[in-house]
């Protein structure tokens, strides 16, 4: 983990670094740093701060929390995504109107519940698109939107803990925007249009690794996207849930495994959140193995290629008038 952890930041932080001090200065080579950069993040974001954030990276709760700080280091916010991802998504995953993963802008339906618009049926399509500007909005408003929701719903309501986490993401951003953009566009013997657009990429790059990775664990065929009766309550208990509700991808490949920082399995990752994801592949057949014993599904699409494709089919299928089959 500590190699991975060095690896990814550096992806991340040296592109920049170059560019600061004017070591890249051309218009291909500000490209390639910016994209490296978007790698990095990714990377960041996928085997370091996930693993901390859920408190699986070590023991010691220190580290932990040094290594979530990495979340906002990239210009996200911790605080948000322990709600959103630890608390709500894990919780309730697939549950309409409780697991914020389903939370999409208007023109995307990710819920078969979710009510259908023209414009869904060509989500298919464009879905690509907008998963590549989804860190741009993040690391601009989204986190300051989720924490007003959030607030709304019960969390952050400590004296002074709303304003304090404000003002922290504030600072955060700031910062961020300065050694990933300001500073860029201040020593760069470039248009400042040409490393605007090189900023975009980075995080284009960003957006798409991180929409593929983690909406292709639940945004797909035959899985549930359960509804609760009148109490508030659904159908099975927590563990079978989760099984019913994800799929893993792309299990052999131990490169690709290692880049994404085990997400691949994340069945394993589901059922056991407290667990660093270097163990996941280990775990996979023991889990496999029980949820075969107890007649539980076990999803998995051997191949990257083989989940895009079903998540692009579950999209078309999202986007279709006639609502699908839960």
């Amino acid at each position: 983990m500590y190699f991975k952890s060095a690896f990814m930041i550096s992806a991340f932080a040296i592109p920049l670094l170059l560019i600061a001090i004017g070591v890249v200065t051309t218009t291909p080579l500000v490209f390639a740093a910016y994209i490296i950069s978007g790698l990095g993040t990714a990377g960041i974001g996928m085997c370091v701060m996930h693993d901390a954030i859920h408190g699986s990276y070590s023991k010691n709760k220190t580290v932990n929390y040094l290594f979530s700080l990495t979340m906002n280091m990239i210009g996200a916010n911790a605080t948000v995504w322990k709600i959103q991802h630890n608390v709500l998504h894990h919780t309730y995953t697939n549950i309409n109107e409780a697991d914020s993963d389903l939370d999409q802008p208007f023109f995307l339906r990710f819920d078969p519940h979710k009510k259908w618009l023209p414009v869904h049926k060509y989500q298919y399509l464009y879905f690509w698109f907008f998963y590549g500007l989804s860190t741009l909005s993040w690391v601009t408003a989204k986190d300051f939107k989720k924490m007003k929701q959030f607030k709304d719903m019960g969390f952050l309501t400590k004296k002074n803990e709303y304003t304090n986490a404000q003002l922290t993401a504030l600072a955060w951003k700031v910062m961020y925007y300065i050694y990933a953009l300001v500073i860029p566009l201040l020593v760069l013997p470039i248009s400042p249009g040409i490393v605007l657009l090189a900023f975009v990429s980075m995080h284009f790059v960003t957006g798409l690794a991180l929409g593929f990775v983690f909406q292709m664990a639940h945004i797909m065929p035959k899985l549930d996207f359960p509804t609760t009766n009148r109490f508030g309550e659904v159908e099975n208990n927590w563990t079978v849930h989760q099984l019913l509700t994800t799929t893993n991808f792309c299990p052999n490949n131990r490169l690709f495994t290692w880049l994404v920082g085990g997400l691949n399995y994340q069945v394993e990752h589901h059922l056991l959140p407290h667990v660093c994801h270097v163990h996941y592949r280990k775990l996979a057949p023991i889990v496999k193995e029980t949820a075969e014993e107890f007649g539980i599904p076990y999803y998995s699409k051997q191949t990257f290629g083989k989940a895009v494709k079903a998540h692009v089919r579950m999209l078309y299928d999202l986007g279709r008038p006639a609502p699908v089959a839960a």
